[in-house]
Parts: C-alpha cells; sequence; structure tokens
C-alpha cells in the first residue's frame, strides 16, 4: 500500500478547504462579529497541516491503484470533516469537538443533521461555513478529485468505481467531465439563489439555502427550516431546484449537447418521477381529508414533504409528525428510497430498486417456466449478474447496517424509535428522524456523545455507500 499519493491529494483537499474558510471570515469581518478571528485562525491551521501533507508526500510521479483510491475516498471525508469542525469548536459556539466534528460531517456528506440550537441568533459566518460544507461535499469533492488526479497522472475515473457513482463517459477526459459537471452545478445554485432572492429572502439566505438545496444537504439559517419564511413560493422553487439536484448530473451534460430528451428517456428518471406523484398525492389526500387543510396546501406541503425526503435534502416547512401517523410513514419510506443514482442525493437509489424489482420478476418467471430464458435489462441493456449480485449485496448491507447502527444507538441509551430513525437519517443521508427528540421540529443537540459519534459513523458510512468502507475494514485489503 502507496500511502504517499493518499495523503498528498488528501493534502490538497484540506489546503481548498483552508481557502474556502477566508469567505465566512470575510463575511463576519464585514459584519462586526469577532468570529473572523476564528476563522482565519482555523484556515491557518488547516493550511499548515495541508502543506505539511504535500510537502512530506510529494513524489516524481504518482500511481494510485484501486486500494488506495478506495482509502482516499473514505479518509477524505475525515479529514474534511476532521478540519471543518474547527471554526464550531473555537467560535463562540463552543461546542465540544464531538459535536463539531458531527456538524461538519453532516456537512460534506450533506446530511444535514444539526447538533445547534438558536440558529436564527447566529453570525452570518457560522451560517456561510455550514452551507459550504454542504456545497462542497454534495459533488465538490468529487469535482475536486476528478480535476486533480490527472495533474498527478492517474486516472479520473477510477474515483467513481469507489461510490458506486453511476456515469458513464460522455467527454473525452475525467477533466473535461469535471468542468462541465461543476458548471452545471454552480449554475444551478447560482439560479436558485436568483430564484429563492426574488421570491423573498435576503441576498445571504438565498445564497446559502441554495447551495444547501443543491447538494442536498438541508442545513438552513433558521430552527423552523424553510417553514421560517411561511412562503409557498419560497416552498416551490425549493422543491424544484431538490428536484433537479436528485437527477444524474451526467443526463444535463447529454443534454447540453444536443439530446434533448434524454433525461425523460431514463427509466431511472421516469421512475423516480412515478413515485414521487404516487406519495406526493398520497400524502396530499390525507392532509385534505383528515387534517381538513386546504386542497392547493395540501398538495404544496404534500410535494414539499415527500421531495425533501426521497432526495434526501431534509429541510422542512412544518411539523410533519403532527399530521399523523400515515405522513411519517410516508417520510420513513421515501428516506429509503432516495432518488437517482449519479445525483447528489442519497438513499438506496431507484436504479437498485428497479434492478432489485426486475430480479424478482426474473425469479418468479424461472418459476413458472423453468426452462425459459429471462434476462434482466435496465435502459435496454442486459443487467450483468455481476452488477445484480453487486446490487443484492448493496441492499443486503444497507438494511444489516441501518439494524445494526440502530442496536448501537439504542446500546448508548436511545429509545427505539430515536435510535432507529436516527440510524436511516444517517445511513440515507437524510438527517431528519422521527418522534420527540431528533424528529423534524427537533435536532440532536440532546444526544450523549456516544450516540453522535455512532451517527458521525453512520453518516460517512451511507456517504460512500457502505462498501467503499467495508472493504477498508478487509485483512486481505492492508497485504501487498
Amino acid at each position: 500500500m502507496n500511502f504517499k499519493p493518499v495523503f498528498y491529494v488528501n493534502g490538497i483537499l484540506i489546503l481548498v478547504l483552508s481557502a474556502a474558510m477566508l469567505g465566512p471570515c470575510f463575511v463576519d469581518l464585514a459584519n462586526g462579529s469577532d468570529d473572523w478571528e476564528v476563522f482565519l485562525s482555523s484556515a491557518l491551521i488547516t493550511a499548515f497541516f495541508g502543506l505539511a501533507l504535500i510537502f512530506m508526500n510529494r513524489q516524481p510521479k504518482f500511481h494510485m491503484s484501486l486500494r488506495e483510491t478506495f482509502l482516499l475516498t473514505c479518509s477524505s471525508y475525515v479529514f474534511m470533516a476532521a478540519f471543518g469542525a474547527l471554526p464550531f469548536t473555537l467560535s463562540a459556539l463552543n461546542l465540544g469537538y464531538a459535536d463539531a466534528f458531527f456538524e461538519a460531517m453532516s456537512g460534506v456528506t450533506t446530511t444535514g443533521s444539526t447538533v445547534i440550537s438558536g440558529l436564527d441568533n447566529l453570525p452570518h459566518g457560522i451560517l456561510l461555513w455550514r452551507a459550504m460544507l454542504t456545497w462542497i461535499g454534495g459533488i465538490g469533492f468529487l469535482i475536486i478529485a476528478l480535476a486533480v488526479f490527472p495533474m498527478l497522472q492517474i486516472s479520473g475515473m477510477q474515483i467513481f468505481k469507489t461510490q458506486s457513482f453511476q456515469i458513464e463517459k460522455v467527454m473525452p477526459s475525467a477533466s473535461q467531465m469535471a468542468t462541465y459537471i461543476c458548471a452545471v452545478y454552480a449554475g444551478l445554485t447560482l439560479l436558485c439563489a436568483i430564484a429563492l432572492h426574488f421570491a423573498g429572502m435576503s441576498d445571504f439566505d438565498a445564497i446559502c439555502h441554495a447551495m444547501a438545496t443543491m447538494s442536498t444537504g438541508g442545513f438552513a439559517n433558521y430552527d423552523a427550516s424553510i417553514g421560517h419564511f411561511n412562503s409557498g413560493a419560497i416552498d416551490l422553487i425549493i422543491v424544484f431546484f431538490m428536484i433537479l439536484s436528485s437527477l444524474p448530473f451526467v443526463l444535463y451534460l447529454r443534454a447540453g449537447r444536443g439530446d434533448a430528451d434524454v433525461i425523460w428517456k431514463d427509466s431511472q428518471v421516469r421512475t423516480f418521477f412515478c413515485i414521487l406523484g404516487i406519495f406526493t398525492l398520497s400524502c396530499a389526500a390525507w392532509l385534505f381529508l383528515e387534517d381538513d387543510m386546504g386542497l392547493l396546501d395540501s398538495l404544496r406541503n404534500g410535494l414539499f414533504l415527500v421531495a425533501s425526503y426521497m432526495t434526501t435534502t431534509g429541510f422542512a416547512n412544518n411539523d410533519y409528525a403532527l399530521w399523523g401517523h400515515f405522513i411519517v410513514g410516508v417520510a420513513f419510506m421515501a428516506t429509503f428510497l432516495g432518488s437517482c443514482s449519479g445525483s447528489t442525493a442519497g438513499g438506496i437509489k431507484i436504479f437498485r430498486l428497479q434492478i432489485l424489482f426486475m430480479m424478482l420478476r426474473q425469479q418468479l418467471q424461472k418459476l413458472l417456466m423453468p426452462h425459459g430464458l429471462f434476462q434482466v435489462r435496465y435502459n435496454g441493456k442486459i443487467v450483468e449478474p455481476t452488477l445484480q449480485a453487486a446490487v443484492a449485496g448493496f441492499f443486503f448491507v444497507y438494511i444489516m447496517s441501518w439494524l445494526t447502527l440502530g442496536v448501537l444507538l439504542q446500546l448508548t441509551g436511545l429509545d427505539f424509535t430515536t435510535a432507529f430513525s436516527g440510524a436511516i437519517a444517517a445511513v440515507s443521508n437524510t438527517g431528519v428522524g422521527t418522534g420527540d427528540v431528533i424528529g423534524p421540529a427537533a435536532n440532536f443537540a440532546a444526544l450523549p456523545n456516544e450516540s453522535i459519534w455512532v451517527i458521525s459513523l453512520a453518516m460517512l458510512f451511507g456517504r460512500v455507500e457502505f462498501l467503499t468502507l467495508l472493504v477498508l475494514l478487509m485483512p486481505s485489503f492492508w497485504r501487498d
């Protein structure tokens, strides 16, 4: 195992993170907040360690195998969270390091869980830093890795193999793909910010919430989340961009190259919209019939709830727990599903559910006609048995990880509902649990440190899609 390229690339990522800290520093300086000194000192500490990793691990020529890429994928999130936590623990928030690490890990994994109360009164620098962490974590790490790898003469495309990131190579090189994906990501974020501004948000709120929306991170600037604004227009704009961020970004590239209807032709996208529509109408019918909510409000609130959970963003415009057990159940189901592969969202992903369904249908057909030949096809292409096995394995690990983490959280003293809803909120990167402790009207501040560390691990587990982290635990991984 050659650790030098792993630490070298991590040094570059940490250096980028230190530069990003200057943004909140200047914002606090302009607003007269003393926290600008916190961000400046955090940036200097982070830059020191980043430069140290770079200079200590320089090589004339780099080679990174798939094993080292797996290690880089996992370690990069840990490094980013470890240094991203500095402003939280050094600022007036005075968070313990466990809580600060949790907040930073929640950001870079785009989970959106928080341990901070009183968001309404926080300095702008801290709020901006939370939004920037989610934005960087959304797709920024992938972009940086794709841009850095070619400079080191390493195949940038292999980073996709470590994250089950289903994407086809539509550009000649990884760096070109990185450039175009970054342009789409940044462009949609800018459009979202402009739309939110015209809908009534301040410039600062619009920028922060646009970054949290496009990254499907869900960090809001207020304790009441999007419900603080009490605006139907803002709700619908957030929904629109949450959905855009949950579609495969490679389809935007193909659409930009002239294949205008490629998005709707994708089976995964059609299935996503179908499930979104069914869940939304079900919630709207419940709210209209059982909660005596107006028809338009029922549709808007149902759509916002389902979109927020299916895209794993975790924004809230109301305390949905007050709407009845059916709504809580739909939200719980949507948390598992997730959205499309190749997006910024988490969850199981629609394409895996489609393949599992087709595998089930294939087995049923074989029961009826044992000598028949049946193939699993996805988007018109045959799904190889190796991919079928990988999807089935992922689903098994996903469920077992959720159950195991739920039991671990119970051992730290949490009740059943809090433990298992917190576990699924973490592994799906949705960020919102169920119940009075970590429900949509609360946060994770009441949890003990032991639970905080378990959930931090669970968030990492979900973001790197389980198998990437599990492979590091195999003894054979570390053997030369």
